[in-house]
């Protein structure tokens, strides 16, 4: 159990190709400054959250309606010991039918309950995915910074 990384899955009305699009419309849910392309196999993209975080991603897997994955070529977070917690981790998007419904099954592979981050990272995860992305999902609505105090 140490070593399973984190994950979380919302079911929603929408369609998968409206989930996918909301996925990669990483500007409405992702709270935070982000440079790059975010929606196409290969494109890489600059994450940056204040003082705290600052990622590179490259989407590794690209399958509408079905999946999307970024490797995390690079990070840094100011707020642990080991700043490269993140680095060489997968963020997993994965898309299916549920009884009438559209699963979206979140993981981050590699972030594991021994990182000192996991604790925070979940949680924002939580809030992220459950809450923002969610919310873009079943109301086209882009979210406020999530983070704000």
């Amino acid at each position: 159990m140490e070593n399973q990384s984190f994950t979380t899955s919302i079911l929603v009305d929408q369609s998968p190709n409206e989930v996918f699009a909301a996925i990669n419309n990483v500007r409405g849910w992702w709270s935070g400054e982000i440079d790059g392309d975010t929606n196409e196999l290969g494109a890489e993209f600059i994450y940056r959250y204040k003082n705290m975080h600052r990622s590179k991603q490259e989407i590794t897997e690209f399958v509408p309606g079905k999946k999307v994955v970024w490797h995390v070529s690079d990070a840094e977070l100011t707020f642990v010991k080991d700043q490269t917690e993140w680095k060489g981790t997968d963020i997993v998007f994965e898309i299916s039918m549920k009884g009438g419904k559209t699963e979206l099954q979140f993981s981050h592979v590699g972030l594991v309950r021994s990182f000192e981050c996991y604790g925070g990272c979940s949680r924002a995860w939580g809030m992220l995915v459950g809450g923002n992305l969610r919310n873009l999902i079943t109301t086209g609505n882009s979210q406020p910074d999530a983070f704000a105090s």
